[in-house]
């Protein structure tokens, strides 16, 4: 039985069709673009505007980095195989782009954990915010998740390349999918990458039923409010992160849940594309839409820039 991890793999790709391969190549193409706009702008004004330097926006920047690398580990090298027709990808390139998928969703997962914490502080605990959420609090939040992140990947990554494949090098998919790798794998093989899934599969749920726990603090103390403009206020700034969160973890579920199969629908493709690309995509238009303060601040920078260039 062959080893074709010493010559790499074949990513499929959409289709076999020209015509839609070209079509889901553009619409990659503006995604990508939109989800690049968009989080560039956020981490440009929660950095460049002083009434943005708080906890919430500090983690929301990162969130939007985070966005831009999961985004960008699988879609950019998936235009560039359309545009080239070649799906070739080493198994350097592969490895690599399993660690970074896995090490992005993970984080991503977890940054939404702390920022649930942030959320929960500052709504159900306000007087001792600042004190519990103080700069040291937030680097060592945002370095937890990066460590998190990493050793997320580590584990995945080498779980899956530690075994053999055997016979097709074919992926059906544009990225290398850990759940399509495990289908190339010889029998008998994965038991260490199931045991690795095992346990990030409970970690993955630990973190969701802590942000479950979080809102459920947190809307049990909002709807107690007396003040309707406090109420509204509150909610303001909750609902576009609880928003980024049932998009992340819903798009989540459907991959953890959807079959694989050797010649993959339309349908398939889909929800690929839901928790591969939609996420980064709409997160920051779900913030920007809703959350007046990163509005008003968009504006400032903008007129700033504008009246620089007139100046």
């Amino acid at each position: 039985m062959g080893n074709f991890t010493t010559s790499g793999f074949l990513l499929m790709g959409f289709s076999t069709k020209p015509e839609l391969e070209l079509f889901h190549t553009c619409l990659f193409l503006v995604l990508y673009m939109v989800a690049l706009t968009g989080n560039l702008l956020i981490i440009t004004v929660t950095s460049m505007d002083s009434s943005l330097h708080s906890p919430m926006y500090f983690f929301l920047k990162h969130l939007s980095f985070l966005d831009l690398c999961y985004i960008s580990v699988t879609v950019p090298r998936s235009i560039y195989n359309s545009f080239m027709q070649n799906g070739y990808i080493s198994l350097g390139e592969c490895i690599v782009q399993c660690f970074a998928f896995t090490l992005c969703a993970s984080a991503e997962l977890f940054m939404l954990t702390v920022m649930s914490y942030d959320r929960y502080v500052a709504i159900c605990l306000p007087l001792r915010y600042e004190i519990i959420m103080d700069a040291s609090t937030c680097v060592h939040g945002v370095l937890g998740v990066c460590i998190s992140g990493v050793i997320t990947g580590t584990m995945h990554t080498a779980a899956t390349f530690s075994m053999h494949f055997c016979g097709s090098h074919v992926i059906h998919q544009f990225f290398c999918d850990i759940p399509q790798l495990l289908k190339l794998s010889c029998s008998k093989e994965y038991i260490n990458e199931i045991g690795v899934s095992a346990f990030l599969s409970l970690m993955a749920l630990l973190c969701i039923v802590f942000i479950g726990l979080s809102y459920t603090q947190i809307f049990s103390t909002v709807l107690r409010m007396p003040s309707a403009e406090g109420r509204a206020k509150a909610f303001s700034t909750c609902l576009p992160h609880l928003g980024v969160v049932i998009l992340f973890i819903s798009t989540s579920v459907f991959e953890f849940f959807k079959p694989t199969s050797d010649s993959p629908s339309a349908l398939d493709i889909l929800l690929t594309i839901m928790y591969t690309v939609v996420p980064p995509t709409l997160n920051p238009m779900i913030y920007s839409l809703r959350n007046k303060a990163i509005k008003v601040a968009l504006r400032r920078v903008f007129q700033k820039r504008k009246d620089d260039l007139f100046c």
